[in-house]
């Protein structure tokens, strides 16, 4: 069995090219793929070669760990899912003769039943959202397992996952948090709460602060601007090592936490609040592509202020079109 993948050859080289895919197990199931997203987050920095090192990484490699798409095919041993379901997949490690880095970049895929997350199919491209949902979400969890969540009434960065984070701590029912953002194209589409500069900021009392910015000189911006006993959740993903002046740390007694991968119940959770409806995922996905421009997606991904998300349209390849 074969599928088309997006292949990272070397930086910045890609192909969309024939994969050989592991044979389906009794506990897999197989997925025609309609929809995936580029993260602007770790695909940014596999795309550019600039990743840190990290297990499993070198090219080629199918990146992609956010994809939808509709059950094919179920393992003999899989009763929880049916033919015809819409489901999320975080990737994929079926793809024969290359890493698969995350793995969810292809036209099919073949994964564990466990691994899936069944989807309304009136959500359709939008569930690609639901693995930066579930990122944004575990900033309120990390490093809190049995305690009250913890909501930022200061999030830095208006892209995709800061907007994510906004919406939903306004969703929670918090107090609407305070938005920093420099690039003027990106401090519109707040819903419910106020994006500004940092320069228009005057404030100096902030309990918790979020840094979705990836900025590696971020903690030396806002540990000023914390009240003693604040902290910082760092939830980007740095290229650089950071560091910090330590007087106006140890003047405050601050903390710093990281939020790194989602966890089950974090994905749960944003799960339950996309059926629901109670976030909003309106105007988040910017940007469409089909395969045959997937070089261009991925240029206009991480090169273009106002894509906020692009995604890749499979279903034109997966339905044999």
């Amino acid at each position: 069995m074969q599928a088309q993948a997006i292949v990272f050859e070397a930086p910045k080289s890609l192909t969309v090219r024939a994969l050989d895919l592991a044979p389906m197990g009794p506990s897999d199931l197989e997925v025609a793929v309609s929809f995936s997203g580029i993260s602007t987050g770790t695909e940014r920095l596999l795309w550019d070669g600039t990743m840190p090192p990290f297990p499993g990484l070198s090219y080629p490699l199918v990146p992609g760990y956010e994809t939808v798409g509709v059950v094919t095919h179920l393992g003999a041993q899989v009763t929880s899912f049916n033919v015809g379901d819409l489901v999320f997949l975080p990737g994929s490690y079926a793809f024969q003769g290359v890493q698969n880095l995350f793995g969810g970049s292809g036209s099919k895929l073949v994964a564990p039943f466990d691994r899936a997350v069944k989807l309304k199919h009136e959500l359709a491209d939008k569930g690609v959202l639901l693995a930066l949902a579930a990122t944004a979400h575990h900033v309120f969890t990390v490093g809190r397992e049995g305690l009250p969540m913890v909501y930022p009434d200061l999030i830095i960065g208006h892209g995709i996952m800061g907007r994510l984070l906004a919406r939903m701590v306004v969703a929670a029912g918090q107090p609407a948090p305070v938005v920093w953002e420099t690039q003027a194209l990106r401090q519109s589409g707040a819903l419910g709460y106020q994006v500004i500069h940092p320069e228009e900021d005057l404030r100096k009392d902030y309990s918790c602060i979020c840094d979705v910015s990836g900025d590696a000189g971020i903690l030396n911006i806002a540990i000023p601007r914390m009240r003693p006993g604040g902290e910082v959740v760092l939830a980007g993903f740095y290229k650089q090592d950071l560091s910090f002046a330590y007087a106006p740390a140890f003047m405050r007694e601050a903390t710093v936490r990281i939020a790194a991968q989602w966890k089950k119940h974090d994905l749960d959770a944003v799960a339950a609040m996309f059926h629901d409806g109670s976030l909003s995922l309106e105007g988040l996905i910017t940007h469409t592509e089909t395969p045959e421009h997937a070089q261009l997606a991925y240029e206009t991904a991480f090169g273009d202020p106002q894509c906020l998300k692009m995604i890749i349209d499979w279903r034109g390849i997966s339905s044999g079109k």
